[in-house]
């Protein structure tokens, strides 16, 4: 079957390992296992440093690229792919499970025609969502429901920082917070994608490392080193940091007196569970939320999408189709 894949790390020139061609056809292990064919899956950041060998072993590769999906089941019916395959005891507690892993990673992921995965990490597809919206939920807007809505302690009224416009989890959060009645503020180095911000809803843009008005109740984290020392000076005294990435890389310094001091809580939020993502679209449908798409490509221009995510010039989801 066709298929998007990785055929070795190249950590210096991600793009140099990208490979569109011939791969196994998808085969379900026993055990509760289907086979979806896809028609839309959308492109992530992780799909990057899988590109580059980041947490895989060499001998990983080839790999098919991908973790999030819509696509038809072997009856027919229009389903979403969760992206995080764990035994189905742990399915709605996923961060529980020891062997917990993503398509991409432990299995063949979602850049292919066909993506072998467990029947309980599938959701129906909403009716009124196209197969590219529906491509989009598992990953960035479920992130961004879980940090907003689980981990986060914010209530309407509040005021959340989200750093780092553009992406497709700020522009997730954006959305989520606007209609949850949050006041929301977000930063971003491009005055275009501060200016696309705003448009998407957000209260008040600022540049990166601009000091703000006033401290916030909660900072959403995911670009990591570049964002750090500006995210604990801009919480106020027992707020709320909610970690989701590092974009920029991991290794900044933590400034544990300031969390201390200021009895910060940092927390960690990764992707969600099955139960958040039925609430999620629920609250999706409910405010006519939809994903930002900043391009549709084939998956034989998947190149494409990839150089302009490796380049940062994106502002939503890249989303590729058979």
């Amino acid at each position: 079957m066709h298929a998007v894949y990785a055929q070795q790390p190249s950590p210096a020139a991600p793009l140099q390992a990208l490979r569109i061609g011939e791969q196994p056809e998808a085969v379900p292990p026993d055990g509760g296992w289907t086979v979806i064919t896809v028609k839309a899956a959308s492109l992530n950041h992780h799909d990057l440093w899988t590109l580059r060998g980041a947490g895989l072993p060499a001998d990983r590769y080839p790999i098919i690229l991908g973790c999030e999906a819509s696509g038809v089941d072997d009856e027919g019916n229009e389903v979403i792919v969760g992206s995080i395959i764990t035994e189905p005891r742990w399915c709605h507690d996923p961060v529980r499970d020891p062997a917990r892993t993503l398509l991409s990673e432990g299995a063949p992921g979602t850049f292919a025609e066909r993506v072998a995965v467990p029947r309980h990490v599938l959701v129906p597809k909403p009716q009124d969502f196209s197969h590219t919206e529906a491509a989009c939920v598992t990953v960035t807007w479920l992130t961004a429901y879980r940090m907003l809505f689980t981990k986060s302690g914010l209530r309407p009224g509040d005021t959340v920082l989200i750093q780092g416009a553009g992406g497709g989890v700020s522009t997730a959060l954006t959305r989520l917070a606007r209609a949850a009645g949050f006041r929301v503020w977000v930063t971003s180095r491009s005055e275009s994608k501060r200016k696309a911000a705003e448009h998407l809803g957000a209260h008040a843009a600022f540049g990166s490392g601009e000091r703000l008005p006033e401290p916030v109740d909660a900072v959403m984290e995911s670009v990591g080193r570049a964002t750090w020392h500006h995210s604990l000076k801009s919480v106020r005294p027992g707020g709320t940091i909610v970690v989701t990435g590092a974009t920029s890389g991991a290794d900044a310094n933590a400034h544990l007196f300031r969390m201390f001091w200021n009895e910060l809580t940092v927390v960690g939020s990764t992707n969600g569970t099955l139960d958040e993502l039925n609430l999620l679209l629920s609250f999706m449908r409910l405010h006519g939320l939809r994903p930002d798409i900043a391009d549709e490509l084939p998956f034989t221009d998947a190149g494409r999408g990839f150089a302009r995510l490796l380049d940062g010039n994106v502002f939503g989801k890249i989303v590729f189709t058979w």
